[in-house]
């Protein structure tokens, strides 16, 4: 399975690597959709029961909304690890831009399912994240990411997972 999450992350990235430029004309008909391919390991505190994990997350411009806490959208993802656990989510983010650097800090109520991993303690679980992404052009990013799933003790049980990401942004 490790080798199966590498060799489906090169290929994205070699196909967006392919993907064709958008001059300013073509910028107008641009429709505000952002997917963040990222990859990396789940539970990362618990040598023996840590993963690799990797996962695709989609927002888009088009529902943003300006707040008092900044630029709000909402967000909806998938992740997968390779001892087969899952991660349905749909939440919100908030985007800080600072120059080309942008802080998102994010949270998400999800459906988490047991494969041969972890363990959470309930189906329910909740997402809380903060990435720092480098803009390496209007249509791109790199980022860093971290997150702590847990149910915030509905379940029988909660042991909660830390996860950390590296992150790739493309705006479609």
């Amino acid at each position: 399975m490790k080798n199966n999450i590498i060799k489906t992350l090169i290929t994205i990235f070699v196909f967006l690597g392919f993907a064709k430029n958008i001059n300013a004309d073509e910028l107008k008909s641009y429709n505000g959709h952002q997917f963040n391919f990222f990859s990396g390991i789940f539970d990362m505190t618990n040598e023996a029961k840590n993963s690799e994990l990797f996962g695709v997350q989609h927002s888009s411009d088009n529902l943003f909304r300006e707040t008092f806490l900044g630029k709000i959208s909402p967000i909806t993802g998938f992740m997968i690890t390779d001892n087969s656990d899952t991660y349905f989510y749909t939440g919100v983010q908030a985007e800080y831009k600072i120059g080309k650097l942008n802080l998102t800090p994010s949270f998400s109520p999800g459906i988490y399912t047991v494969g041969d991993g972890k363990d959470l303690g309930s189906p329910l679980e909740f997402k809380s994240e903060v990435q720092l992404s480098y803009s390496t052009s209007e249509k791109s990013s790199f980022g860093v990411s971290y997150n702590h799933v847990s149910n915030a003790s509905l379940g029988d049980k909660n042991p909660g997972a830390n996860s950390y990401m590296f992150n790739f942004l493309k705006n479609f």
